[in-house]
């Protein structure tokens, strides 16, 4: 180790300063040649066999610190090779008190933008706009980034690094740069939110910083995400690859299992009759929303509506569905309070979730089963709710009777769901007198009042309309004759408007009995033969 006493050389930190800094390697070999007395003086400094001068502290680790850095190293030697290895040592070894603290002999650390220890310039330079020159060290860089690491072993490369950026990712490659001077440590805590460790990520990916982007990965893996966030976070990620496969563990797709097991145990919540107190009926609808959005048509959802299990929960569901609706109702008019709103939600409650199972069931191929219960169950329904004490009350209970039984009409009508005639007929011939009744009622009403909310809109009168025309005209000939005597013996011909399946249903008897009449004489005629 060599030891030199500074003391012998007063100005030789200043001196050295002045004419190093900011001087590149080259600069410096010129500054050599046109002064070679000054750096003679230090060539002759006195050095004894040890390597020490009498009372001099060790300065030799600060020549192992600038060995490594380029400015006094690579750069240096290359350029001044001609100087020996002796000149060159007793040369940098004063210059050295610009990295050692002289009280602590512990090295400083590095600062992005330090022009004074700065040996290369990164720049960056912006679409029509001034370039920044950011005074950075190559002892980075080399050791943070396989990009810049490449970059610098070229001999152009070596004291100034272009790249271009765009205004919109100009902060992060900033935010990066100083991010390359940070400890490891200390980046996980730098993160100030998810759009910059974003926008960090993609620069820090482009210039292969692996610290970084670890760093970014694990923040983006852990930290909360907004829905806007959430889009962008799956795009950047998906662009990147494998390496920010980690962030997108929250959102891969569960096995089919696992699906299953959730879906069960919603379902089970969804159907039971019984809020949940302090939040009452609201986890209960946010349960059947996303019932019904797992439901929806993707490549997972025929393997969940396949699935046995899950069925036979539903059906287990609707029979408690049910049995709570037919409780409800049978206790309606037996309660005291049966006019208050409380008892009119109740039993309003029980109908709107049958209601909901009925935008389940048909996607998992049950809505047999819906519909068979309600047509059982339609006779009690329209004795309690035609019964006196209830003429001028429960108007939405009234109406929701009546979405639900279009659902069933529709099922019936278009053969979604196959059930003997005796069934159809039944059902037609129950309800249809009520809609026929309900509708002018309600539209009086609404007339009268017109804050009367209670009402059916016209896309459920049309709907209703198209399937009882479909359901009659599937039945029977003699049951669609009867249900037609009977729609034209009422005065309400208007709604439902029976008037196509009355004109098919003519054309049909009359084609029909043309038929027999030409069935007759082909066996009068073979008769005749014989």
């Amino acid at each position: 180790m060599i030891n030199i006493d500074s003391t012998e050389f007063s100005d030789s930190p200043k001196t050295l300063k002045r004419i190093f800094l900011g001087l590149s390697s080259r600069q410096v070999a010129s500054e050599y040649q046109r002064d070679k007395e000054k750096y003679t003086y230090y060539e002759k400094l006195p050095v004894n066999r040890c390597g020490k001068c009498h009372g001099v502290p060790p300065l030799g680790f600060s020549v192992l610190i600038l060995l490594l850095t380029r400015p006094f190293s690579n750069a240096l030697i290359s350029e001044v090779k001609c100087m020996g290895l002796k000149l060159l040592t007793k040369l940098l070894l004063p210059f050295s008190v610009m990295f050692i603290e002289p009280e602590a002999g512990v090295a400083k650390p590095l600062k992005l933008g330090d022009r004074g220890t700065s040996d290369v310039i990164v720049c960056l330079r912006k679409e029509e706009a001034r370039p920044e020159w950011f005074y950075s060290h190559s002892s980075i860089l080399l050791q943070k980034s396989k990009y810049f690491a490449d970059q610098l072993a070229h001999p152009e490369s070596r004291t100034y690094i272009e790249i271009h950026c765009s205004d919109s990712d100009y902060d992060h490659h900033v935010n990066f740069l100083k991010l390359l001077y940070l400890p490891e440590d200390l980046i996980l805590d730098s993160w100030g939110s998810v759009k910059t460790a974003l926008g960090v990520l993609q620069v820090a990916a482009a210039f292969h910083c692996e610290q970084i982007i670890g760093s970014c990965v694990q923040y983006l893996e852990a930290i909360p995400w907004a829905d806007k966030e959430e889009e962008e976070i799956l795009k950047v990620a998906m662009e990147l690859g494998p390496i920010a496969m980690p962030i997108l563990a929250r959102v891969q797709p569960v096995d089919l299992s696992a699906t299953k097991n959730v879906l069960i145990s919603a379902i089970r919540y969804a159907t039971n009759g019984e809020p949940c107190p302090p939040w009452g009926d609201e986890i209960k609808t946010s349960a059947q929303e996303q019932i019904e959005y797992m439901l929806g048509d993707d490549e997972e959802t025929p393997l969940v509506k396949a699935d046995d299990e899950v069925k036979l929960e539903l059906k287990l569901g609707l029979s408690k569905m049910f049995s709570s609706f037919e409780k409800d109702l049978s206790s309606l008019l037996l309660r005291s309070d049966f006019a208050s709103e409380i008892a009119e939600n109740k039993i309003l409650q029980s109908l709107s979730d049958l209601n909901w199972i009925c935008n389940i069931l048909p996607k998992m191929d049950l809505m047999r089963d819906f519909v068979s219960n309600w047509a059982k169950l339609s006779g009690t329904i329209l004795e309690v709710v035609d019964d006196e004490k209830l003429d001028s009350l429960m108007w939405g209970f009234k109406v929701k009777l009546i979405e639900v039984t279009a659902k069933v009409l529709e099922a019936l009508g278009y053969g979604n769901v196959i059930l003997p005639a005796p069934c159809r007929v039944h059902l037609l011939k129950t309800w249809l007198p009520y809609i026929r009744k309900m509708k002018p009622l309600l539209d009086s009403k609404s007339n009268e009042n017109a804050g009367f909310a209670h009402k059916m809109d016209e896309d459920l009168c049309q709907n209703i309309e198209g399937a009882i025309v479909s359901l009659v005209l599937a039945l029977p000939s003699n049951d669609q004759a009867d249900i037609l005597a009977d729609w034209m013996s009422t005065d309400q011909l208007r709604y439902p408007d029976l008037s196509e399946a009355f004109e098919v249903w003519c054309y049909r008897t009359k084609s029909a009995k043309r038929r027999l009449v030409e069935g007759l004489d082909r066996v009068g005629k073979t008769t005749v033969s014989l």
